[in-house]
């Protein structure tokens, strides 16, 4: 499996980014697909987490700002991310689990300057 993310940048606080990540592969129907990130000096958090039925699950400091979406035929995940701020700033990474196994794509950079 590959992941392929796209869409980082840089934005002033308040602006949005959108995340997009293509799942390439054997990828078995039952799976979640996510984002992950991590900031210099601190450890990889998940913010948001979407399965194959939709089910989805965001980290607390999300906080309404953030929507992940699914596209099941495209094998693709996007990640809506508005009201930016800067603590936001981080390497982004897109995350494939399925059972006893977990992918990560390369990490897209998102800078939010205040």
């Amino acid at each position: 499996v590959q992941l392929q993310a796209s869409g980082g940048g840089l934005v002033q606080a308040g602006g949005s980014l959108r995340l997009s990540c293509a799942a390439s592969g054997s990828i078995d129907s039952f799976n979640i697909m996510g984002w992950y990130r991590q900031a210099p000096g601190k450890q990889r958090e998940m913010v948001a987490i979407i399965s194959n039925l939709d089910s989805t699950n965001y980290s607390d400091f999300v906080e309404g700002r953030f929507t992940i979406s699914r596209d099941i035929a495209k094998n693709t995940i996007t990640l809506q991310m508005n009201n930016l701020k800067p603590e936001d700033t981080a390497l982004y990474y897109c995350n494939l689990w399925r059972p006893g196994i977990n992918y990560w794509g390369q990490g897209t950079q998102v800078t939010v300057s205040s």
